[in-house]
């Protein structure tokens, strides 16, 4: 089993915070209360928060600390552009054998989460459903692509959270909509194209395409 270092443990303990919501955005982060915090000394939080910053999260205040960001409009909707692309392309690509048995294998994975959506546990919806969208990008076979997605799981992530009281008030609208991928996924690339964009704005905005 690998033993973290203290600046990867204090990094992910301030960006798992920030993803899930517990450090709202405008939160000034303070070195010394984080080391504290942590268990750690100083000079792994600073490598922790430069890290946080290359990556966006956070906004560094020489002798001051550091300020968590937030994602605006823009940036949930860049997000959503983005992971539209990876997703649908590489559904795209793919086989149609490859669709299919992948089509196969997420309906039992639906059947999950709409047990853990009845139960109004947001943690293991949010999980799974992570997981089911990564599963599009996947199916293309693409290493590249896939390490691009990577890099957008935890902005994914952390949209859902801060979504997540409408998603568990609309819970059945979810599970239909992720039902609905899957047969466009054994059926008709350009179709399940279309049904991800629908999904995608009504899980930035939901019941958007009423509006």
């Amino acid at each position: 089993m690998t033993t973290l270092s203290a600046a990867e443990r204090a990094f992910e303990s301030v960006r798992d915070a920030i993803v899930r919501g517990t450090l709202a955005p405008g939160t000034m982060l303070a070195e010394n209360a984080l080391a504290e915090g942590l268990g750690v000394s100083r000079t792994p939080v600073r490598t922790a928060l430069a890290r946080l910053q290359d990556e966006g999260w956070i906004t560094v205040f020489p002798k001051r600390g550091a300020l968590v960001r937030g994602l605006d409009d823009r940036d949930v909707l860049d997000l959503a552009d983005a992971r539209h692309m990876l997703e649908s392309s590489m559904v795209a690509r793919a086989t149609p054998a490859a669709r299919a048995a992948l089509a196969d294998r997420l309906g039992a994975e639906i059947d999950h989460q709409e047990q853990v959506l009845r139960a109004q546990d947001l943690d293991a919806f949010i999980d799974l459903t992570v997981t089911f969208h990564r599963s599009f990008v996947e199916v293309g076979g693409n290493a590249l692509v896939l390490e691009l997605e990577s890099r957008l799981a935890d902005r994914h992530r952390h949209v859902l959270h801060l979504h997540g009281a409408a998603m568990l008030d609309r819970w059945e609208q979810i599970v239909a909509e992720h039902r609905e991928l899957v047969v466009q996924l054994r059926d008709d690339p350009a179709e399940f194209s279309r049904a991800l964009r629908l999904h995608q704005a009504d899980s930035i905005a939901p019941g958007s395409r009423n509006q």
